[in-house]
């Protein structure tokens, strides 16, 4: 476990079948699966559960030039994840998506806990690989959790019988535990949602898509679910959308916001399509931004 202390922290119901196709196509050869690193933040531990490493291919992305993959993708690839991400702070296990759910439960277990004993679960957006380890065998996979979702997530969701039956079985599953909110915009004024955890909007990529806000003893880590999906073209080039956006002049419009505010602010960063170990900072560069994650021991 690496500790990084206070004030010195420099660390997609339904995804369609299309969706889950075009992913399975651009699998590396040799995908990594089931790792899981730990690192302290303040008071809190955070922890990444990776559900799969892969390389794509750019031919997904919007926005881009020649020049600008020939630049920053030369292979031809781009390194992508698919994660969800642990934090255990305040007497808290808190859990933000559930991934796949093909290597979530073995992942819990390594950390020494389990699913029974998640108490919260945060969704960034009800995407298929953010919420296919919501059920496991027929079952709320989480019996103990409250559930706690962007209200116009819900309402998109729930808006369309076709496109949001994974979705609707989840909040059908958890509806006694479902705690619904409106995402604030990033800086001071943000709300709590629970004690510790700002939702901030980060809208675009879905309607109601938004990130997670923890503070703990003084130190700060954003989760920021979809916000990026190629680190190594939307850092340097935060224009670049992807195909999977619903929204893509929305979802760069945050996205350079949240970048500019997470940069400024020297807060870490952690996502759910960066390349293990998919935590790290972000720092203003003159051709964009810079993300460097934090070292694993």
């Amino acid at each position: 476990m690496k500790n990084f202390g206070s004030g010195n922290v420099t660390w997609k119901t339904v995804l369609s079948f299309l969706l889950i196709a075009v992913i399975s196509v651009h699998k590396s050869p040799a995908q990594e699966t089931g790792k899981v690193a730990t690192f302290k933040i303040g008071n809190a531990t955070v922890s990444v559960l990776s559900e799969g490493q892969q390389n794509n291919k750019p031919d997904n992305l919007i926005g881009t030039t020649p020049e600008m993959l020939k630049k920053h993708v030369p292979d031809g690839t781009y390194p992508s994840a698919v994660n969800a991400f642990l934090v255990q702070m305040d007497g808290k296990t808190i859990l933000i998506d559930a991934g796949f759910g093909r290597n979530l439960f073995d992942n819990l277990k390594s950390l020494g806990t389990s699913a029974e004993k998640v108490d919260v679960v945060l969704l960034t957006h009800m995407h298929g690989d953010h919420i296919g380890g919501m059920i496991k065998d027929a079952k709320v996979a989480f019996p103990k959790a409250e559930l706690y979702l962007p209200q116009p997530e819900h309402d998109y969701w729930m808006g369309n019988s076709e496109r949001g039956r994974q979705a609707q079985d989840v909040i059908a599953a958890y509806k006694d535990r479902l705690h619904l909110f409106v995402p604030s915009e990033a800086g001071e004024d943000a709300k709590e949602i629970i004690p510790g955890v700002k939702g901030i909007a980060a809208y675009g990529h879905t309607p109601g898509h938004a990130g997670y806000m923890f503070e703990s003893a003084g130190s700060r880590v954003f989760i920021w679910g979809d916000l990026t999906h190629a680190m190594a073209v939307q850092m340097p080039h935060p224009e670049v959308a992807i195909t999977y956006d619903v929204n893509p002049e929305q979802a760069v419009a945050y996205r350079k916001k949240l970048l500019d505010y997470v940069a400024k602010n020297k807060i870490p960063i952690a996502g759910m399509h960066i390349a293990f170990p998919s935590i790290g900072d972000i720092k203003a560069k003159d051709e964009g931004y810079e993300f460097t994650p934090f070292p694993v021991q």
